[in-house]
């Protein structure tokens, strides 16, 4: 292989896939990346055995070939290089040439071949819509991450189904950690495919890498195929291997009965949740929520480290009612919020409390309350 890239069109993506190739695996091999010469261009592609990412970007060709070659070493060589242009070349024995004519690095590869298999995508029916709403959808599911030791499905994965009953076709995504849940729908255009009747869950860790990739003026297509979940963009595509097992059943729990709607201004709760969560620590993580007559008061206790007190005037009628909750979750909720003004929904100490905006209800939180 012999080839000459420009820099400004790869630096970003070698960037951006070292959260796949930085991800320990089984294979050694998955540390790097494979370099396959296309007749114009060059085809990048990494994987994590769980994930996989292939993009075609344009490369003068003077001799092809495939390698593969550590990804952290060549997004390093290329980032510091002082030119604009720089050349790939293969010598012999898997040893790489990367620079130009004034800096030359002679870096060992490994052998192609022991890359795993990439599968291809084909012909599907895929959803199209603009890629900023599914990094939306992605940024407001993931952060609530999975427990690293936890192997059940639904606490890794995040559900992505139809959502059932509406007239206007719409994905929904859902995610939770068994303490919070976080539902997210958007609408989709009139002709779009059907989609799947069965919802599929989604690895956290491959959506978070999706993410990265999603640029707001685009548009992309989503679908799944044996399996996998594809996200197509015009040169890039990324595919996540499905998880196996079962989502709770979590519609009782998103119904907005009988209660108290509390409506807030949003920077305002936030801001007074920030400084109440000082405090907090990994053995005191809640504090205590006083709801009274047309008042919110928060207080936080930590005999490590002390203790904090504020209230708000809220517009509140009914009986008093003093609920324990995490705040930082909350904090999470409101930096999702693209409105002014929150919605909680209320009804007794024991029960969860929805949190949504006032006008846009596509983006929905449940926050359970800790004991006290």
């Amino acid at each position: 292989m012999k080839l000459t890239v420009n820099k400004s069109d790869v630096i970003d993506v070698l960037a951006k896939v070292q959260g796949l190739t930085g991800r320990k695996s089984n294979l050694a091999i998955t540390e790097n990346l494979l370099l396959r010469s296309e007749p114009d261009g060059i085809t990048l592609i990494a994987t994590d055995l769980e994930s996989g990412f292939e993009g075609f970007y344009p490369a003068k060709i003077e001799e092809e070939g495939t390698i593969a070659i550590n990804a952290k070493t060549l997004y390093e060589i290329v980032r510091e290089l002082p030119s604009e242009e720089f050349r790939i070349h293969e010598v012999e024995n898997r040893w790489i040439e990367i620079g130009n004519r004034k800096v030359l690095y002679h870096i060992v590869g490994m052998n192609p071949e022991d890359f795993p298999d990439h599968p291809q995508v084909g012909d599907l029916e895929m959803v199209v819509l603009p890629a900023g709403d599914l990094k939306k959808m992605i940024e407001k599911t993931v952060m609530i991450a999975g427990a690293p030791n936890d192997k059940r499905a639904h606490i890794n994965g995040v559900l992505l189904e139809k959502k059932e009953g509406s007239q206007t076709p719409c994905l929904r995504m859902v995610s939770t950690d068994g303490s919070r849940l976080a539902l997210v729908d958007q609408e989709l255009e009139a002709d779009t495919p059907a989609l799947p009747e069965a919802g599929m869950i989604i690895p956290k860790r491959g959506l978070n890498e999706v993410g990265k990739f999603l640029e707001n003026e685009e548009r992309i297509q989503a679908g799944t195929k044996d399996n996998k979940f594809i996200v197509k963009k015009m040169k890039e595509t990324f595919i996540i291997r499905l998880l196996e097992g079962d989502f709770p059943k979590y519609a009782d729990i998103i119904k907005r009965d009988k209660g108290h709607e509390i409506k807030l201004e949003r920077v305002v709760f936030l801001k007074m949740l920030k400084r109440m969560s000082i405090l907090s620590s990994e053995t005191y993580k809640g504090v205590i929520f006083n709801f009274r007559e047309n008042n919110l008061e928060i207080t936080a206790t930590n005999p490590d480290r002390g203790e904090s007190k504020e209230d708000m005037d809220i517009d509140y009628q009914g009986e008093s009612m003093q609920i324990a909750f995490n705040p930082r979750y909350f904090i999470d909720v409101l930096n999702a919020v693209e409105e002014d003004t929150v919605v909680l929904h209320l009804i007794d100490e024991e029960k969860p409390c929805l949190i949504e905006g006032e006008t846009d209800k596509r983006f929905l939180s449940v926050i359970m309350p800790m004991r006290i």
